[in-house]
C-alpha cells in the first residue's frame, strides 16, 4: 500500500504548478470587470504579503480583482513572469483596515447600500493547498462566473500552498476555528442577518468545527444570521461529520452538501486516513440520513482547467456553472423545487435528500 500512495502523490506533485502571487495591475490599464472581495485571515503578513505563518489575531482587508476578459468560465490564470491584463487575474486595489471596528463599519455600508434581497453576506473558506492569492482569485472568479449579488467575503486560514503541506494544513484548519468564529460574529455585529457560509475541502471541516464550537458555546445567536450552509467536496470523515451535525443540530437551512465519486484528491485522503470514502465522495445518503440536508452529486461533471482530480469542479466546470446559471438557492430540498432548479434524479432517505445532477446539451 505504501508504494501506490508515493506514486500517486509524486503524480499530484508533478501535476500541480506553481502557485499564484498577487500582481497589482498598472494604473494606466483598463480593467473591464471587477470584483470586491473582503477579507479576514489569521495568517502571519511577511515581507508586504500574506504567508503560511499561524497568527492569533485577525487580519482585515479588502481587494478590488480584476477579472480578465480573455478566459474560459470557470479558468484562473495569473503571470508567471509578466502580468497581461488580457487573461491574467490582478489586484486593482487593496486596503488593510487598521481594526476589527473599521472593517465592520465598511461592510455595514456595503450592505445598506444594496437592495434589501442582496444584503447578504457570502463567505468562501478555501480548501487544502492555498495560498493568499489562489484563494483570493478562486473567490474572485466564482463570485464573478455564479453572478453573486450580495458581499462578496473570504476566511483565508493559513494553509502551506504546498502538495505535500497536507498535515500542516489539516492542523492550520484546526488552529483557526477561533479566528472563524469571530470573523462569523463580526459579520453580525455588522449588521449581516444573512450569512451564506461555504466551505470547499478541508474548509468544510473548518467550517463544521466552528459552527459545533459556537453552538456548544451556548453563545449561538449568530446561527441564527445564517442563511445557509454549502459544503463543497468536504474533506470530512463520515463518523467525524455525524459527530459534528448532531452537536449542531437543529442544521442551518438549507445545508447542502456538494459531492462526487469522481473526486481523485478525496481518494487519496481517504488512502491516507485509512477511510473508504469521506463525505464530499459519498455515494448514497444513509450515513447521514438523520440529518436535513441536500445532497448534490456532481459525479457526472468534470473539473475545467487545472481540476485534473475534479476536487472542484463546482468552481471549475464550465457546464456545471452555465446549467446552474447563477448561485443556486437549494430550499428545503424538496423533490418539487429540486427537480425545477436543475436536471437530474431525485433521491430521499429519510430526512437526507440526494440530487444526482445530469448534463444536458445546451
Amino acid at each position: 500500500m505504501i508504494r501506490p500512495l508515493f506514486l500517486v502523490l509524486a503524480v499530484f506533485v508533478a501535476s500541480c504548478g506553481p502557485q499564484p502571487r498577487i500582481e497589482m495591475v498598472p494604473d494606466e490599464t483598463q480593467v473591464t470587470a471587477t470584483r470586491t472581495v473582503f477579507v479576514a485571515t489569521n495568517r502571519a503578513f511577511e515581507d508586504q504579503s500574506y504567508s503560511a505563518g499561524r497568527e492569533s489575531q485577525l487580519d482585515y482587508t479588502r481587494f478590488e480583482v480584476a477579472i480578465p476578459p480573455v478566459r474560459e468560465v470557470g479558468e484562473i490564470s495569473w503571470a508567471e513572469y509578466r502580468y497581461d491584463p488580457e487573461t491574467d487575474f490582478g489586484v486593482v486595489r487593496a486596503d488593510r483596515y487598521g481594526s476589527a471596528g473599521a472593517f465592520r463599519s465598511q461592510i455595514r455600508r456595503e450592505l445598506q447600500a444594496r437592495p434589501v434581497a442582496d444584503r447578504e453576506v457570502v463567505v468562501f473558506i478555501h480548501g487544502y493547498n492555498n495560498n493568499f492569492a489562489s484563494g483570493l482569485f478562486r473567490v474572485a472568479q466564482m463570485a464573478h462566473d455564479y453572478d453573486t449579488a450580495g458581499v462578496v467575503a473570504h476566511f483565508s486560514w493559513p494553509s502551506a500552498g504546498n502538495p505535500l503541506g497536507y498535515v500542516f494544513d489539516r492542523e492550520s484548519a484546526t488552529f483557526s476555528r477561533d479566528a472563524l468564529e469571530v470573523f462569523l460574529r463580526d459579520l453580525s455585529a455588522a449588521g449581516a442577518e444573512r450569512i451564506l457560509l461555504i466551505g470547499h475541502s478541508v474548509g468544510a471541516s473548518l467550517a463544521m468545527e466552528t459552527l459545533r464550537q459556537i453552538r456548544i458555546s451556548g453563545n449561538d445567536a449568530v446561527l441564527d444570521d445564517l442563511s445557509g450552509v454549502v459544503l463543497i467536496s468536504p474533506d470530512i470523515d463520515i463518523e467525524v461529520f455525524q459527530t459534528q451535525a448532531r452537536a449542531l443540530e437543529p442544521l442551518p437551512q438549507p445545508f447542502v452538501i456538494m459531492t462526487s465519486r469522481q473526486d481523485r484528491a478525496l481518494r487519496l485522503s481517504a488512502g491516507i486516513t485509512g477511510r473508504q470514502n469521506r463525505l464530499g465522495s459519498i455515494g448514497t445518503p444513509e450515513d447521514v440520513a438523520e440529518f436535513e440536508i441536500t445532497l448534490i452529486d456532481l459525479s457526472a461533471f468534470e473539473g475545467g482547467a487545472g481540476d485534473w482530480a475534479n476536487h472542484a469542479t463546482f468552481a471549475t466546470s464550465p457546464s456545471l456553472i452555465r446549467l446552474l446559471g447563477g448561485f443556486p438557492t437549494f430550499g428545503a430540498a424538496q423533490e418539487e423545487s429540486a427537480i425545477g432548479l436543475v436536471p437530474g434524479t431525485v433521491l430521499t432517505i429519510q430526512n437526507a435528500t440526494q440530487i444526482l445532477l445530469s448534463p444536458v446539451l445546451q
